[in-house]
C-alpha cells in the first residue's frame, strides 16, 4: 500500500494535465495489481463455501466477494479438496484460502484475517446413541471417531485424548460413514452439519450432539509469504464491509439467529 500513498502524494504536487493522467493510471494499476496477484482457493463445505450448479456459493463466497469489490478485483475463487488448498496456503506465494480455523498453531503457518464467523466444534453420534456415550466418560476417548482430513476437527479430536481417529476425505463422506454405522462419532462444526447432511439426502433428526469440544473462530488464511501490500488490501476492505453494514447483511442472510462476528483481527507475525 505505500505506493499508492507515494503515488496520491505525488499527484498532489504535480500541476501538468498529462503527468497528473499518467499518475492517475498507475494509481490504478498499483491498486488493481494488488487484488490480482493471489490465487483463491475454498472447499465444499455448505454453507459457507460451496458448489452450486456451475457457480460457488455461501456466506465466506459472498463476503470474499464484497471484499473483492472493494479492492476492485475480480479474481476467481478455486473449489478444490481442502487437502489441495491446505498444502498450497503452507507452501506457495500470495494464496488465500478460506474458511480456515484458528489454532495457535496455524497462527504461525499462515496469515490470519478475521474472524469471518463463529461456530462450535461438536462431537456428534447417530440419534438415539448419546446418552449410551455419555456413559462411558473416559472410556469413550477409546472409540473410533470420525473427521475429515487435514482438517481442524482432527487436530480437535487428538486434542481432547482420541485414540482412534477415522479421517475421510470430505466432510460429505465422513457424515455417510457415521450413518453407516462405520463409527459412532464424528467431529464437525456446529454451522455446517446441517447443511452436509441435506446435501448427502439426510436430516438433522438423524443425528445428535454427544458434547461441545469447543469454540471455533474461522478466519480468512494467506500463505506466510504473501506479500504486506496484499493483506493490507484485504484488511482494509474487510474493516470497511464490517463497518457500512455489508457484512452483517450476508452473516444475517446466513446465519440469522447468530450475532456476526465484529471485531477484525490480523493475526500472525507481519510488518505492517
Amino acid at each position: 500500500m505505500g505506493r499508492l500513498f507515494l503515488s496520491i502524494s505525488r499527484l498532489i504536487r504535480v500541476k501538468n494535465a498529462k503527468d497528473i493522467v499518467v499518475l492517475l493510471l498507475l494509481l490504478c494499476l498499483s491498486s488493481m495489481s494488488i487484488a490480482q496477484e493471489l490465487t483463491i482457493y475454498t472447499e465444499d463445505w455448505p454453507p459457507l463455501n460451496f458448489k452450486q450448479g456451475n457457480d460457488i456459493n455461501g456466506m465466506a463466497v459472498e463476503l470474499v466477494r464484497v471484499l473483492q469489490a472493494h479492492m476492485g478485483s475480480h479474481q476467481d475463487i478455486h473449489l478444490v479438496p481442502w487437502a489441495r488448498g491446505y498444502k498450497a496456503v503452507l507452501e506457495d506465494p500470495n494464496v488465500l484460502l478460506f474458511s480456515v480455523g484458528r489454532t495457535p498453531e496455524r497462527e504461525k503457518l499462515m496469515r490470519l484475517l478475521g474472524p469471518i464467523a463463529i461456530s462450535d466444534t461438536v462431537l456428534y453420534t447417530r440419534k438415539g446413541n448419546a446418552e449410551h456415550l455419555r456413559s462411558l466418560h473416559d472410556g469413550v476417548y477409546a472409540l473410533p471417531v470420525g473427521a475429515y482430513r487435514s482438517s481442524i476437527f482432527v487436530d480437535v479430536a487428538r486434542k481432547k485424548g482420541f485414540q482412534h481417529i477415522e479421517q475421510a476425505n470430505s466432510p460429505q463422506i465422513e457424515v455417510n460413514m457415521l450413518l453407516a454405522g462405520r463409527f459412532d462419532m464424528l467431529v464437525e462444526s456446529s454451522v455446517a452439519i446441517n447443511q452436509i447432511l441435506k446435501g448427502i439426502g439426510h436430516h438433522s433428526s438423524e443425528i445428535e450432539k454427544v458434547a461441545v469440544l469447543d469454540s471455533l473462530e474461522l478466519y480468512l488464511a494467506f500463505s506466510l509469504n504473501t506479500s504486506t501490500d496484499i493483506l493490507n488490501a484485504w484488511e482494509s476492505a474487510l474493516r470497511a464491509a464490517k463497518k457500512d453494514g455489508s457484512f452483517q447483511k450476508i452473516y444475517q442472510k446466513w446465519f440469522p439467529e447468530d450475532m456476526p462476528p465484529m471485531e477484525v483481527q490480523r493475526l500472525g507475525s507481519v510488518e505492517r
